[in-house]
């Protein structure tokens, strides 16, 4: 798990949040003011204590998703979603580009009843947004179990910056939050 310099808020809340390769969904979510930790893994299966391997042959039920800790006095569930929104396509089932089957399919897992309504509330909003040309397919689903990745699956694109899929797949998609949501990064990413 990767912890920021803040401290911890009282409050800390915990969003878990699937939206293709967990790779990318964490180094977005990492650049967030009032992030604390984002930690990558699995969720939404019926495999206790999924490996990679299994969870990639699309037969474990599980997503790969980010577990996202964050002070809401900081950042919002729904400033949250708002990002989500726009660092994949959540029009496309159980796909996003090149990544396909149902462990890259978009899903919010919430974990109280008001992250549900807010859930559902900001998917009805997205859909309506018509930023979209086809509906959107977001699971909205309550967490059960979620199950850390392995080791080398924690900070991937920190730690592997030159490797082809984070130059080309990760770095646009933290340009575009530079672009889209300045005023939600945390200061030294605003550069």
């Amino acid at each position: 798990m990767n912890e920021t310099a803040s401290t911890p808020s009282a409050s800390a809340e915990t969003a878990t949040l699937g939206g293709g390769c967990f790779w990318c969904l964490e180094a977005v979510f990492q650049q967030l003011d009032g992030v604390l930790s984002v930690e990558s893994g699995y969720a939404g299966g019926s495999v206790l204590n999924p490996a990679y391997r299994q969870v990639c042959s699309g037969t474990t039920g599980h997503a790969e998703v980010c577990q996202i800790r964050f002070d809401p006095q900081r950042i919002t569930f729904p400033e949250l979603l708002n990002v989500f929104w726009k660092i994949h396509n959540p029009t496309t089932l159980n796909q996003q580009g090149n990544d396909v089957g149902t462990q890259y399919r978009s899903v919010i897992f919430h974990h109280t009843p008001c992250q549900r309504d807010a859930a559902l509330a900001s998917r009805a909003s997205a859909e309506a947004s018509g930023l979209w040309p086809d509906p959107v397919v977001t699971e909205v689903t309550e967490l059960t179990d979620f199950f850390p990745a392995e080791r080398d699956h924690q900070n991937y694109f920190q730690n592997n910056q030159r490797e082809a899929y984070c130059a080309y797949v990760i770095r646009p998609k933290l340009e575009h939050l530079r672009a889209d949501f300045p005023e939600l990064l945390k200061s030294a990413d605003k550069k």
